[in-house]
C-alpha cells in the first residue's frame, strides 16, 4: 500500500489498488503459501501454467521490473504496468490473453468499487484499514479514521424520492474527493454512511479537515433549498490515542458520531443546556475565607454538597456542551463519554450506556487547549441529559 510521499493513491485506478493490496498480503504469507496463490493467479490473468517455483520466480521479476522503470522514469510505476511488461517480454502474453485481462480489470474494478459514487467500497475499506493499521504500528505513525453520514437524508428521501437522494450521496462523495490528501483514502461503507482514512493524522488535524468538509457539503447543497436541515455528521477516532485494533477504532468513531449527531445541532444544543444544568445554590463565604486561596482537590463527598434537599457544588463549573470535549474511560480505551462541564472539583459526563460505569473508574479527559489529563472518578449522581442519554456528575478522587 502507498506510503507517505508517494502519488495520491485516490488518483490510482482500482487494479492498481488492489495489486498493492495484494502485494501487502502475500509479503505476510509463507514461501508456500505464497507459490499456491502465484500459481493460481497468473493462471486466471494470462491462462498460462506454470509451476510455483516458476511463478514465485515470475512476480520476484515483475517487482524488480517495477523498481527498474520507476529509477529510469523518476516517477513510481504502477505493479500492473510491471507484470504486463514482463509476460510480454517472456512471450507469455498474447493479443487474445490481452482482451482477457481487460475483462479481469472490469471485475477488479467493480470489486472494489461503490457503482453509485466512485468511491471505494466497504469490502475494500475493511481490507485497507487493516493494511494501513498495521503499517501504522509498524512505523509508530498515528492514523485517522473519521466516518461519516448525511443527518436527516431518510426525510430528503421521503420528501423528494431516492433519485434526489442519489445525487446528494454523489455531491457527498464529491466534497469528501476534494479534499484528500496525497495519502487519502475516502470509501462509502453503506447507505448513507462514507468514511476517510488519513494516514499521519492526529486528532485535531482530523476534526479540522472534517469541519471544513462539513461546511464545504452545506455550501454545495445550499442552491437545492431543499427544506431540510442536511448536515454531513462526523465522528473520529485516532491510532494509537483511542484505541489500536480496528473494531475499537470503529466502534469509537460511530459512537463520537452518534454524540455529534444528538447534540452538535443549535436547537439540541439550547435543550441540552437547559435540561442538564443542575440548579446551583451560591454558598456564602465568611469573610475571613475569603483572602485564602482556593482548597486542593478533596475527595467525591466534598465536591458535591446536599443542603435542604437541593445540590450545592463548592466549585462552579465550566460548561463544555458546544465543544468536542470528552472522556476515554477504563483502561482498554473502548468507552467514550462526552465531557459536558469541567470544574475544580469534578467533571460531569453524558453517555447512552450508563450501566458501563463503575462507582469509581478511571478516565482520560481531552478538553480543548489542555493536554489529555489521567484522573480517577468516583460517580456522585445521575440524571437526565440531552436527546435520551443520561448525565453523569463525577468528584475528582485523590
Amino acid at each position: 500500500m502507498p506510503h507517505p510521499g508517494e502519488p495520491n493513491p485516490s488518483r490510482w485506478s482500482a487494479e492498481d489498488a488492489f495489486l498493492e493490496l495484494l502485494t501487502d498480503t502475500l509479503e505476510s504469507m509463507e514461501r508456500a503459501g505464497r507459490g499456491q496463490f502465484l500459481q493460481r493467479f497468473f493462471k486466471s490473468i494470462a491462462h498460462i501454467d506454470l509451476t510455483e517455483t516458476q511463478s514465485l520466480d515470475l512476480w520476484e521479476q515483475a517487482q524488480a521490473r517495477r523498481r527498474e522503470l520507476s529509477e529510469s522514469r523518476g516517477k513510481r510505476v504502477s505493479l500492473q504496468v510491471a507484470i504486463v511488461d514482463v509476460l510480454a517480454s517472456t512471450n507469455l502474453l498474447r493479443l487474445p490473453i490481452l482482451m482477457e485481462y481487460e475483462e479481469l480489470r472490469k471485475l477488479q474494478f467493480n470489486a472494489t468499487t461503490d457503482p453509485l459514487t466512485g468511491l471505494y467500497n466497504r469490502r475494500f475499506f475493511d481490507d485497507y484499514f487493516e493494511k494501513e493499521l498495521n503499517r501504522s504500528i509498524r512505523y509508530s505513525h498515528r492514523l485517522a479514521l473519521v466516518v461519516f453520514d448525511l443527518h436527516r437524508f431518510k426525510e430528503v428521501n421521503d420528501r423528494y424520492g431516492h433519485p434526489q437522494g442519489d445525487v446528494l450521496l454523489q455531491m457527498a462523495a464529491a466534497t469528501l474527493r476534494k479534499s484528500l490528501r496525497t495519502s487519502d483514502y475516502a470509501f462509502r461503507i453503506g447507505g448513507d454512511e462514507f468514511a476517510l482514512l488519513l494516514p499521519q493524522s492526529d486528532t485535531e488535524q482530523a476534526a479540522v479537515l472534517s469541519r471544513r468538509l462539513r461546511a464545504a457539503y452545506e455550501t454545495a447543497i445550499a442552491p437545492l433549498n431543499l427544506g431540510i436541515s442536511l448536515d454531513l455528521d462526523y465522528g473520529l477516532a485516532v491510532y494509537p490515542d483511542d484505541g489500536e485494533l480496528k473494531e475499537v477504532l470503529i466502534r469509537v468513531a460511530d459512537e463520537r458520531l452518534y454524540q455529534l449527531k444528538n447534540g452538535s445541532h443549535p436547537a439540541k444544543q439550547a435543550q441540552a443546556a437547559r435540561a442538564s444544568r443542575p440548579p446551583v445554590v451560591a454558598e456564602k463565604t465568611p469573610v475571613a475565607e475569603k483572602k485564602e486561596a482556593p482548597p486542593p482537590v478533596e475527595p467525591a463527598p466534598a465536591a458535591i454538597e446536599k443542603a435542604s434537599g437541593a445540590e450545592r457544588r463548592r466549585w462552579e463549573r465550566v460548561s463544555l456542551a458546544s465543544t468536542r470535549a470528552y472522556a476515554l474511560i477504563g483502561e482498554g480505551v473502548e468507552r467514550t463519554a462526552r465531557v459536558i462541564d469541567l470544574g475544580y472539583g469534578g467533571v460531569a459526563l453524558e453517555t447512552s450506556r450508563p450501566e458501563q460505569f463503575e462507582e469509581a473508574f478511571n478516565a482520560v479527559l481531552h478538553v480543548p487547549i489542555l493536554p489529555p489529563v489521567r484522573v480517577n472518578l468516583k460517580r456522585v449522581y445521575q440524571g437526565p441529559g440531552s436527546a435520551g442519554s443520561v448525565r453523569i456528575g463525577c468528584s475528582f478522587v485523590t
